[in-house]
Order: structure tokens, then C-alpha cells, then sequence
């Protein structure tokens, strides 16, 4: 297999066009959507062989912002599809996802120049962080909640079983029904995050803290770019702000751990989560080389014969053989992107190759689905899912 020809394939064929936009939906059997983070995932990817298209991905994304700056995980462009997650706003859902915008944009500019295109979407890109610095952190504990599992982007991951009420053996249709039930809650309440969500559902997790800090500097970059010195320094600060508050309410025992509610109540579940903060470099150089030694190479926890299993194999939750548990074990393209660049900060060199090659493997050998048994490498979910072309992002860094 040519995986740089098929993956261009496929987000071609993945490619759709509604009232003017330009987008790419991950699955066209599972997921006929334009969805936040995997948008950002393919104008990474598309950046490499297609400006526009990558531009368009940007711009599809963020024309369906709200008023107070937010941007939906889910643009229902299609009329008449179920809507999942929906909570009554037309066309959209009204969680968010990991906010990795502004480092896509940044990536795309780096590319291929154009500050016509950083000017255009600049406005709502701040408009965006700013929602998150301020709605979702009303008590000013400088980390950022999420007020639903999916808003993670790992839906049924078990390190939010605790605050889902959740036992670590549920079925995956009833962790659904869970995650549902929060939808309804937060409906009801008309959404007020200060005085109402957060008291159903309120997390403070590793990976959207650590993307939030990754994306402002991202996004200072831009300020940069486009001669705005006072933005610049202003999503600089906040930037290192989080990366703080992070270090001290999430760090422990020589990892990061989610925490929940206003007490802040760590998280102690063993996920890939663990690994995310390198992809900021969040980290000391020894930290890191202790988190790389102790638990991502350790054949015990973590490292498996294809790939990191986004459960250490010795929580209880952990699944490697059962296509409903997606995040309780099951090895993610999007997972090993974060990882691979992570490594490649610290200077990890041949632990970020391997990643690379077991991602590869995985794509030669299963297809590009949307995730992997980390034990025997089938593929799981669905078929044609974008993801795995994040290998060709890998490649070009290698």
C-alpha cells in the first residue's frame, strides 16, 4: 500500500461541499459531520499538498461559532440526519472538543504563508479562547472544565467514570446513556456553566489543558504574525498561566492527572493522558524521561506490540478485544500524533520512530479505521476514518 496516495484519496473522497463550505467529514458510513478537533486534524494533514483545501477546513469550522465564541464539536450540515448531542441548537451541538484551531491555523500558515487568511479568522479564534479562559474557568482556577466525557474527545474513557458515576465494567450503551442524561441536565439549566453545569459534570482534564496551552501559544504566534504585540503578550501570559495551575492542581506522583469539582479532587485512573503534556512540554527533561522509561515503554502498563494503549493494562477498565470500549485500551491514530510530537520535543528520537512505524503497521496491516486493538493490531469501529492519515504529518517529520 502507498499510504501518502491512499490517505490523499481518501480525504478527497471524504470531502464535502454545503452552502459554500469546504469541508472534510472523518467517516463517510459513521460519521457524516464536520467534528472540531478532526477538523483540525485534516487541514494538518491537507496543509501538506492542498492550501485551500486546508484553508476551508479552517474556515467551515468556525462559521458556525456562537455569540459568546464558542465553537461546536458537531456541525450537522446534512438536514434531516439524527442529531447526537444536539440540545435543540439548529445545526450544531453545543459541546466543544480539544481546541487544537489555532495550532491547525498556525500549522496551515506554515505551510504556505498567507496572513490574508490568519486576518480573516483571528477575530474568532480569540473570540474562541477567550470563551474557554473565562466561561469555563468562572472561578479562576486557571484550568479549563469540560462539562461532558465526549467534550474530551474520548468519550468513554474511564478516567471520567468517577464523576459520570460510573463503574469501571459499564457497558458502553450505558455510559451513553450517561453522557445523554448530563445533555438533558444542562439543557434544562439553559447551559449556565457557573451556576448549574458544574454541578453534574465538571473536569478539568490533562489533554484539554495541555491543548489549550499548546493552541494560546499557537495562537500568540499568530498575534505576532499579524503585528499585535498586546495580543501576543496577552495569550503568551495565559498560555504559561495554565501550564502553572496545571502543575500545581494536576501534578503528582511524577505524572498529570485530571482533577474534578471545585475541590479539585484528582482523578487517579491510568490513561494515555499521562503522555499528553509532553506534546506541550510541560515536563521537566527528567520528568519526561522518567515518564517515558516508567510508562510509556513499559510492556506492562501502557506499551503493547502495536502501538500505546490509551489504558494501562493493569486498570481495571482496560479492554483490548471488545470494539465497545473504544478508549478503554484500544490504540488511537490521533493519540500516537500527540505522542509522536511530544517525543520528538524532548529529543526522544527513536521512541518517536517507533511510534511512527507501529502507526504505520497498523494502517498496512487493518486499514485506515478508526482504532486498533493494541494486542493483535485488528481494526475496530469504523472503516475509512481519517485519522490514520496523520501518519503522512508523522512521516513529514521524521
Amino acid at each position: 500500500m502507498n499510504i501518502e496516495r491512499t490517505a490523499r484519496k481518501l480525504l478527497q473522497e471524504n470531502s464535502r461541499e454545503t452552502a459554500g463550505y469546504h469541508y472534510t467529514v472523518p467517516s463517510a458510513d459513521h460519521y457524516p459531520y464536520q467534528w472540531l478537533w478532526d477538523s483540525c486534524f485534516h487541514a494538518i494533514i491537507l496543509a501538506r499538498f492542498d492550501a485551500e483545501a486546508a484553508q476551508n477546513e479552517i474556515k467551515a469550522l468556525l462559521s458556525k461559532q456562537f455569540e459568546n465564541g464558542m465553537v461546536p464539536h458537531i456541525i450537522y450540515w446534512t438536514p434531516g440526519i439524527l442529531h447526537l448531542f444536539s440540545w435543540g441548537v439548529e445545526g450544531t451541538s453545543t459541546l466543544t472538543q480539544p481546541p487544537m484551531i489555532a495550532y491547525a491555523a498556525w500549522d496551515v500558515h506554515r505551510h504556505h504563508p498567507d496572513t490574508t487568511f490568519l486576518r480573516a479568522v483571528f477575530p474568532a479564534l480569540s473570540a474562541y479562547y477567550r470563551f474557554l479562559l473565562s466561561a469555563r474557568d468562572p472561578h479562576k482556577h486557571h484550568l479549563v472544565s469540560i462539562i461532558n466525557p465526549d467534550e474530551s474527545g474520548e468519550d468513554n474513557s474511564p478516567r471520567f467514570d468517577a464523576p459520570l458515576g460510573a463503574s469501571p465494567r459499564i457497558q458502553l450503551k450505558d455510559h451513553l446513556a450517561k453522557r445523554k442524561e448530563l445533555v438533558e441536565k444542562n439543557r434544562v439549566c439553559n447551559f449556565d456553566a457557573e451556576n448549574c453545569m458544574r454541578d453534574f459534570f465538571w473536569v478539568k482534564d490533562v489533554l484539554f489543558n495541555t491543548v489549550l496551552v499548546e493552541n494560546l501559544r499557537a495562537l500568540a504566534r499568530i498575534a505576532a504574525e499579524l503585528k499585535h504585540p498586546e495580543y501576543e503578550r496577552e495569550f503568551n501570559a495565559e498560555a504559561e498561566t495554565v501550564a502553572g495551575a496545571m502543575r500545581e492542581f494536576m501534578f503528582e506522583d511524577g505524572v498529570y492527572w485530571p482533577v474534578m469539582g471545585s475541590d479539585l479532587e484528582k482523578l487517579k485512573v491510568a490513561t494515555w493522558g499521562h503522555f499528553a503534556p509532553l506534546f506541550a512540554g510541560l515536563y521537566t527533561p527528567e520528568e519526561a524521561e522518567k515518564v517515558v522509561r516508567d510508562h510509556l515503554t513499559n510492556p506492562e502498563t501502557f506499551y503493547a506490540p502495536h502501538g500505546i494503549r490509551t489504558t494501562s493494562m493493569q486498570e481495571e477498565a482496560y479492554r483490548a478485544d471488545a470494539e465497545d470500549f473504544s478508549w478503554r485500551g484500544s490504540v488511537w491514530m490521533a493519540p500516537h500524533w500527540f505522542i509522536y510530537h511530544g517525543l520528538k520535543r524532548y529529543g526522544f528520537t527513536k521512541e518517536a520512530e517507533d511510534i511512527r512505524n507501529k502507526s504505520i503497521e497498523l494502517i498496512k496491516h487493518s486499514g485506515f479505521r478508526e482504532c486498533f486493538n493494541p494486542e493483535t493490531g485488528e481494526g475496530f469501529g469504523a472503516h475509512g476514518f481519517t485519522w490514520g492519515a496523520l501518519v503522512l504529518d508523522m512521516m513529514d517529520r521524521s
